[in-house]
């Protein structure tokens, strides 16, 4: 990953600023994980609004600790009372809390819907069905700005290679040695 700001060369796609100049990376680490897409942020004003599947465990678990209050003391004024109703008020309150609070738990947990998938837009305030074209292909921009032309004034020129000479093989200046034994050996 390169540095959008300095060009600069990264050495890992885990550092949050760029070495040289200091530029937070972790937006662009976040950008190119979406595919170019910036994430949709909500406001901070915006509440939360907690999925069906969260609703109903919230229910489930209020139902059943209203169970742990309720039925004591609905309990207490069974023993003291010597009618029917107050029984079985207590019996049918322990029934419903006790049995229908994890029942209610356990159908939000299996077949409510979770939490919305996040929306990814191209901006912050811009809408999902606006954020790119639907038959017209993305384009292409290049993540750094292109090199300039010119070369700056304190680059050295590069020396031209077809002025110089080959140096000569190993196998040239062996033979150029056996020929001088060969002459001086007549």
């Amino acid at each position: 990953m390169f540095c959008p700001q300095c060009g600069q060369q990264q050495v890992t796609g885990i550092i949050r600023f760029c070495s040289r100049c200091g530029f937070p990376l972790d937006g662009v680490i976040q950008l190119l994980s979406t595919g170019g897409n910036l994430p949709a942020y909500r406001s901070a004003d915006e509440p939360i609004q907690a999925s069906p599947r969260r609703k109903g465990v919230k229910q489930g678990v209020l139902l059943f600790l209203l169970g742990v209050v309720l039925v004591p003391i609905l309990g207490m004024f069974a023993s003291f009372s010597s009618a029917v109703f107050p029984q079985m008020l207590a019996i049918l309150a322990a029934i419903i809390c006790f049995v229908g609070g994890p029942l209610r738990m356990f159908y939000a947990a299996v077949f409510e819907e979770g939490a919305p998938k996040p929306v990814r837009a191209f901006g912050p305030h811009v809408p999902m069905h606006m954020s790119q074209p639907q038959f017209i292909p993305p384009v292409q921009s290049p993540a750094l700005p292109p090199p300039s032309a010119r070369q700056p004034a304190s680059w050295r020129t590069r020396p031209t290679t077809a002025e110089l000479a080959n140096p000569p093989s190993v196998t040239e200046n062996t033979t150029r040695l056996l020929d001088k034994e060969d002459r001086t050996d007549r």
